[in-house]
């Protein structure tokens, strides 16, 4: 007999259905998976056979043939195991074909029968929601990450018996029925590792502009001598960044979904993700990549924060990886037999000294190395980099008075209800676009949303021809001044934002040049 059950499969984001065909015919007894299947997915003939038995179902001894379609598509992972097993069952009687031929089973089977918790759910769901599926059997474990796609009926499961059961005219056990969540009622959990802002001393205009890089979404990089207070001032930025929106939680949850490092307690992510990877971490790992195209750690810092501590202590080859998302908000990784693109639209919060030293530019210390060694150390970071570095912040060794200092600093949750009123201001301004903050404008945008008083647009063009900017500088001061503006509550950007604005790209000049 032969029977078809509907499932689903992942490339990159992107899911597509597939066809698990089962046909079971006289002779001696096999069990032969076809259709582009990789390992873990034509082991799942013992996995699917120990549990059926051990399920106390009945088991086929003819032979047994299952087709993954469509045949050209490569598939991947366990999460077939469970409708290979119900394909089986419909194939020999245990269950009734007609009732399942509309419903989308997805999980991976333990050798006693129990269903596992599969990675990728919910943008499987997304997919297969705008495809027209509307009812789903998976794992209880997955749950709470599926009650957030609305529109769907999804039901769970924790046994291969409890499904059989469930199709059976002859019992009245059904499965349980998801609930939809409500994002907005979730309480959003602080982060662990995050020092208040009020915790750091002195240190003004770095303070200012990580709010301005929190606000507009603008990448950092911070220039000081050691102990001045860098990676201190980026642990404490995670706790100023504005809430994310639904919109922005699914992107971030779907991408973690996929790289199986989802909470499946939480089922989804609340807060922006802040990644920080060490140095000596490989390019596949930070980028992306591997047999599976898996997302790295530019695509798991998706909407949020990816933090490169000294960075020209990084691989060059790394670094220059970081040209394409920092400009398009995506990464594309290529492999032999598969080319994926992941969204990596983060900000990239990154610190260095100035030499290997640490005290060149140093207002207290005195710099030990010599011309050629500052040479050297600050060329390892290259001008299209530094380009795509909206704010460059010089920050000082603090003195003692600032430590002694017994005046009240001001609290990242004061900070960060600005943000998020700035933000607020551009997800108005952006509504519909697919953009939620100024430093992800386009073009088109740019010219739409920046308009300059008379006196800001001499400002910005006498800059321009001193100090020899490129147009992509030009472009970035002046997303940075229309965030200044919105934190301000300035509806046109003055000369005083793009005063500020510019000020934040001098330090290239002032150490490179």
């Amino acid at each position: 007999m032969l029977a078809k059950v509907f499932s689903y499969g992942l490339s990159g984001l992107e899911g597509f259905p597939v066809v698990v065909e089962t046909d079971i015919s006289s002779g001696l007894s096999k069990f032969d998976i076809v259709g582009l299947a990789d390992t873990a997915i034509k082991e799942s003939k013992d996995r699917v056979k120990s549990a059926i038995k051990n399920s106390g179902l009945n088991y086929p001894i003819d032979a047994i043939t299952v087709n993954l379609a469509p045949a050209d598509k490569k598939k991947e992972g366990p999460l077939y195991d469970l409708p290979i097993a119900v394909s089986l069952l419909c194939a020999s009687g245990s269950i009734n074909y007609a009732l399942v031929k509309d419903t989308i089973f997805l999980g991976e089977l333990s050798l006693d029968g129990s269903v596992k918790k599969v990675n990728g759910i919910l943008p499987i769901l997304i997919s297969a929601r705008a495809n027209g599926y509307k009812t789903f059997i998976l794992p209880k474990e997955n749950a709470v990450e599926a009650s957030f796609i609305d529109g769907i009926d999804i039901f769970v499961a924790n046994t291969l018996v409890q499904i059989v059961n469930h199709y059976s005219p002859e019992n009245n056990i059904t499965l349980e029925k998801v609930q939809t969540s409500n994002y907005d009622s979730i309480q959003e959990e602080g982060l662990a590792d995050v020092i208040d802002m009020k915790n750091v001393k002195g240190q003004a205009s770095a303070k200012r502009a990580l709010e301005i890089a929190a606000a507009g979404g603008h990448n950092v990089l911070m220039i000081g001598p050691p102990g001045s207070g860098k990676t201190l001032l980026a642990k404490c930025f995670a706790g100023i960044l504005p809430n994310m929106t639904f919109d922005e939680a699914l992107e971030v949850t779907k991408i973690h979904s996929i790289a199986g490092v989802l909470d499946s307690k939480k089922g989804i992510i609340t807060n922006r993700p802040f990644r920080t990877p060490h140095h000596t971490a490989t390019t596949i790992a930070l980028a992306g990549g591997g047999k599976d195209a898996k997302p790295g750690e530019i695509s798991l810092a998706h909407n949020g924060v990816l933090f490169l501590d000294e960075l020209p202590e990084y691989k060059r080859d790394f670094i220059e990886t970081l040209r394409q998302p920092l400009e398009d908000g995506k990464i594309t990784v290529a492999r032999n037999k598969l080319t994926v693109t992941y969204p990596s639209s983060f900000i990239m919060v990154s610190s260095m000294n100035p030499c290997p030293c640490g005290n060149y530019g140093s207002k207290t210390q005195v710099c030990r190395c010599s011309p050629n060694q500052i040479h050297n150390y600050l060329n390892k970071l290259s001008g299209p980099i530094m380009d795509r570095i909206d704010l460059h912040v010089e920050v000082d060794s603090i003195t003692y008075d600032d430590i002694a200092s017994t005046k009240e600093e001001e609290c990242s949750a004061s900070i960060k209800e600005r943000v998020n009123k700035a933000r607020q201001v551009q997800l108005e301004r952006f509504k519909g676009a697919k953009v939620y903050n100024n430093a992800k404008m386009n073009v088109v945008q740019t010219k739409k949303h920046c308009k300059l008083e008379p006196d800001a647009e001499d400002l910005i063009r006498v800059a321009f021809d001193k100090l020899k900017m490129s147009a992509r500088a030009h472009d970035r001061i002046l997303k940075v001044a229309r965030t200044i503006a919105d934190l301000e509550g300035s509806q046109t950007i003055k000369a005083v934002h793009i005063a500020e604005a510019i000020n934040y790209r001098s330090l290239d000049r002032k150490y490179w040049l």
